[in-house]
């Protein structure tokens, strides 16, 4: 790693990190942020160690290895805040290292808090409103930003640098979130900014700052024909979605429930047969994933006098 200037802060910095992902909704909104607030760099990290190509790249004949990806910190004093980039995600040992690293530097500016930045991909459609949801590594932050708007994540799991930085931060007693924008299933191999500006107006809330969105949310605007036309076209090469012109693919299609929801709504009948005291928890997990109708018998079967 690399000092390259020393930085004093008024207070506590919180620090914000993001790296590519689905939709790259998080890298787009932190580097957005990170423009806007003409945040300096600081620091960075040789990332050479931690990379190992398994591939060539070649340009006109001639082959040569990828650029060795970046990973910079940038700090702001108005407000107090360390930002950090990279453009790239590292898995597994070298992953939890790269994470350790981050970690060694940051937390000589006795930092309190961290929020990375994710996508939650979803059978929904362009015009459907993004969701912000959220995931916490201790409970009573969890409930402080419940409060800005935001929603809990239901039951599953986050991949890649996101989600280990929230449990590494844990065991250094550092309180650290996730926010994850919602965005379509078929959007996560494409820049999709307009969860990347849900997400800004939402650490903007929370941190009690104003950012001029005026550029992404062109930018949101300027895509959407793009979106329109790419669903228009999954109407009508996939089954069962060219129903009805005015009707939402996200109302039109099956919705695909992931497994490990319908596992936990399997769990909580058997757990409702035994006490059923807990039939209100299930009814409102059914409800929240369309699947009511579906296990409405089963669910009015636990109220049956046996």
């Amino acid at each position: 790693m690399k000092i390259l200037e020393q930085v004093s802060f008024k207070g506590t910095p919180t620090v914000l990190a993001a790296w590519p992902g689905m939709g790259n909704v998080g890298l787009i909104a932190v580097d957005y942020l990170r423009r806007k607030l003409n945040a300096k760099i600081f620091a960075e990290i040789d990332m050479s160690p931690f990379f190992i190509p398994d591939s060539i790249i070649v340009k006109d004949g001639i082959a040569q290895f990828p650029e060795i990806p970046t990973a910079v910190f940038y700090y702001s004093t108005d407000p107090d805040l360390i930002i950090f980039e990279s453009n790239a995600q590292v898995a597994g040992k070298e992953g939890i290292l790269v994470i350790k690293m981050i970690l060694d530097i940051i937390t000589q500016y006795h930092i309190k808090r961290i929020f990375t930045f994710a996508a939650f991909a979803q059978p929904m459609s362009y015009q459907d409103d993004t969701v912000v949801l959220v995931t916490c590594n201790i409970p009573h932050f969890l409930d402080e930003l419940r409060k800005h708007g935001l929603t809990p994540m239901p039951d599953g799991f986050i991949a890649g640098l996101n989600g280990l930085f929230l449990g590494v931060a844990a065991s250094r007693d550092i309180e650290a979130a996730c926010l994850l924008g919602t965005i379509p299933g078929y959007a996560i191999n494409m820049n999709y900014p307009k969860a990347s500006l849900e997400l800004l107006n939402s650490i903007s809330r929370i941190l009690n700052i104003e950012i001029d969105i005026g550029e992404i949310s062109e930018a949101v605007e300027g895509i959407a024909n793009q979106f329109t036309i790419i669903e228009e076209r999954i109407k009508e090469f996939v089954p069962n979605i060219n129903k009805e012109e005015d009707e939402e693919i996200s109302e039109i299609e099956e919705e695909k429930v992931p497994d490990y929801v319908m596992e936990k709504i399997e769990r909580m009948f058997q757990q409702a047969t035994r006490d059923r005291t807990l039939a209100s928890e299930l009814k409102k997990e059914l409800d929240r994933w369309n699947l009511f109708e579906l296990y409405e018998n089963r669910f009015l079967d636990l109220f049956e006098e046996k």
